[in-house]
């Protein structure tokens, strides 16, 4: 068997598994996500790797996850052959990071770097980034422990294909310190309209995760903003730490956030129903007839129109297609969706127009 391609266009079409407006309180909680780094005993961690000892692990870890046919058919990406709309797709959807898909990372270049991902992009793996691979898995809505089981059975399956760099005394072994141990990063991402037009309430959430040894992120991760009123909660701590305390911390915290945020959009519709649904109808109109939208502002307004379907203030439009679109208005989903390829480059003024023009066929009646 070998690898299936990846058409740019076909991928920004559709809709990974981990977004379901039906999944559990998928109101607030879009998706939760594992991710577990992990290196090869007897091969220095990547940032010291030279190519050819690169590339002859990539290709090692290739075989054995063609050979687990993630979701049915694993679908292989090379950084080396992968062009840069497709690059921006696999950030987008969270299947890689800015520094696996970066020209300037790692020592041995893209030869050495790829992502493998099943067609419900539900679990996923990055080879070469900081660590020799890291695992991801997703799950929709409140979900971790779905997240976490999809996790340690591909974890499992690798560990018995390859040989893990392991200590009795400080656990797994990374290339980063504040990685060692478990190696595990589980994360929430949680949609706070609501908080996020009372801002002195959404602090209060930062410090209660703060307070617990937890992190608020943007919507992709470390050093990323928070488009769209989309926040990450993840743990800092891995070592010293089991993987079931590091989740149990997470599933601690997020239930009182989702009631939070629940509450004070209940408080919105009461107290200022009319200006509430005012802002809804604007941000509908604006997504239906503008001719150019920068990629902030029309995850902005999305955020509105789905802080109004979830409170009753609108209903000609379906969770199902907000979910769709939130991805769909992201950069490389706009050129994918255009069919604007690599060799024809468009710059932020076409690509806000581009937007707009998808927004209104797609909200059109």
């Amino acid at each position: 068997m070998s690898p299936s391609p990846v058409d740019a266009q076909g991928l920004a079409e559709r809709t990974g598994g981990w977004i379901d407006s039906k999944a559990p309180d998928a109101d607030v909680v879009v998706s939760c996500r594992v991710r577990l780094a992990r290196n090869m005993s007897g091969i220095p961690f990547q940032a010291r790797l030279d190519k050819d000892r690169a590339v002859g692990l990539v290709e090692r870890v290739r075989a054995s996850l063609v050979d687990a046919r993630l979701d049915g058919e694993t679908l292989w990406v090379p950084m080396a052959e992968a062009g840069d709309v497709l690059k921006m797709l696999l950030i987008e959807r969270n299947l890689a990071s800015r520094d696996l898909v970066s020209a300037e990372a790692g020592h041995a270049g893209p030869e050495g770097r790829a992502v493998a991902f099943g067609r419900s992009e539900t679990i996923s793996v990055m080879v070469g980034e900081e660590d020799h691979v890291r695992l991801s898995a997703l799950a929709a809505g409140y979900d971790l422990d779905l997240a976490w089981q999809r996790a340690q059975n591909l974890d499992r399956y690798l560990e018995g294909q390859l040989p893990y760099a392991h200590s009795d005394k400080l656990g797994y072994l990374t290339a980063c310190p504040t990685n060692v141990g478990t190696g595990l990063r589980a994360s929430v991402m949680l949609h706070l309209p609501a908080l996020g037009l009372v801002r002195p309430e959404l602090e209060k959430v930062f410090l209660a995760a703060q307070h617990t040894g937890l992190a608020v992120r943007g919507m992709h991760g470390e050093g990323s903003r928070a488009a769209g009123d989309l926040y990450q909660i993840s743990n800092q701590v891995t070592l010293g730490r089991t993987e079931t305390e590091l989740i149990t911390d997470l599933q601690a915290l997020v239930p009182g956030i989702v009631e939070f945020e629940r509450r004070m959009r209940r408080e919105l519709v009461n107290r200022h129903r009319t200006p509430l649904r005012d802002r809804v109808t604007r941000s509908y109109g604006t997504l239906r007839s503008a001719r150019a939208l920068p990629t902030e502002e029309a995850l902005a307004h999305l955020s509105t129109l789905r802080l109004g379907l979830h409170q009753g203030l609108i209903d000609n439009v379906s969770s199902e297609v907000l979910d769709h679109l939130g991805l769909q208005v992201q950069k490389g989903h706009v050129l994918a969706l255009a069919r604007q390829g690599d060799e024809a480059p468009v710059d932020a003024s076409e690509r806000d127009k581009l937007r707009a023009s998808l927004l209104r066929a797609r909200l059109a009646g």
